[in-house]
């Protein structure tokens, strides 16, 4: 019999997407037993019923400690470890699409939240799939899950041991790759051509990319800051050029989504 390891998933729209998205199993849903009913409550359980996943009224107090204090609005699931793929299955992804593959690397981002909302953006805006190194970098855990607001559980998300040689296989498999990074000889994001198979990397916060993963990459684009500050938060800079890849991939095509 397989043996998979288990996790608490929390929140709602969380614990409804893995259910939705049926990449993980839902051993058990925990609901606290004086939630108020709702649509999204009651969406989840009728969802549990059809996949005769066990529900279980618990104390406010079990959900707090089952989910490290998160913010579980009332319910958990007890699911499967989360799904990744392997960076195989990835480039065969990248075969399969119909439009150029979209490939988003992250060079060592340490906070479950900031990747969580990457996570979140990288779903919205129908990335072929994200890159992540398996060591010294935040993983898509329980609390990366809930800040994704569960938009983790539809990515195709691959776990490397080495972020250069994976850059140098995307380059082998026809992408460019462009990394983000403000130094003066990047090129505004908005004048590069990102239409094409790409990969996009993303520095950590704070120490932005890595000597060597710079230096991989065929050309750097930073974005314009008019005010004070001197950098973006990661996640909030990833959306803006994600979705300047997703503009200009529109635009190509008349305009059409």
């Amino acid at each position: 019999m397989q043996i998979y390891r288990e996790e608490i998933v929390y929140g709602r729209q969380p614990v409804h997407e893995a259910m939705r998205a049926r990449r993980r199993r839902v051993l058990m849903l925990f609901m606290k037993e004086t939630a108020k009913p709702s649509p999204d409550l009651d969406e989840i359980v009728r969802t549990a019923e059809k996949t005769k996943v066990p529900v279980k009224c618990v104390d406010d107090r079990d959900l707090l400690r089952m989910t490290e204090g998160g913010h579980h609005q009332g319910i958990a699931a007890r699911v499967s470890s989360y799904p990744y793929v392997s960076f195989e299955d990835l480039l065969q992804d990248m075969k399969a699409g119909g439009e150029p593959p979209l490939v988003l690397i992250l060079d060592h981002i340490q906070d479950p939240q900031n990747l969580g909302s990457i996570l979140r953006t990288a779903e919205a805006a129908g990335v072929t799939g994200v890159v992540l190194p398996a060591d010294r970098a935040a993983a898509v855990t329980p609390a990366a899950v809930r800040a994704s607001a569960g938009a983790a559980e539809h990515v195709r998300v691959a776990e490397v041991t080495n972020l250069v040689r994976t850059m140098k296989t995307l380059k082998d498999e026809g992408l460019w790759i462009a990394g983000l990074e403000s130094v003066p000889d990047a090129k505004p994001y908005t004048e590069a051509d990102l239409k094409g198979p790409l990969g996009l990397v993303v520095g950590g916060e704070g120490e932005g990319l890595k000597r060597l993963v710079r230096e991989h990459c065929d050309f750097l684009i930073k974005l314009p800051l008019h005010g004070k500050i001197t950098s973006l938060n990661a996640g909030a800079a990833c959306a803006i050029a994600l979705y300047e890849i997703r503009r200009q991939r529109v635009l190509q095509h008349g305009g059409k989504q």
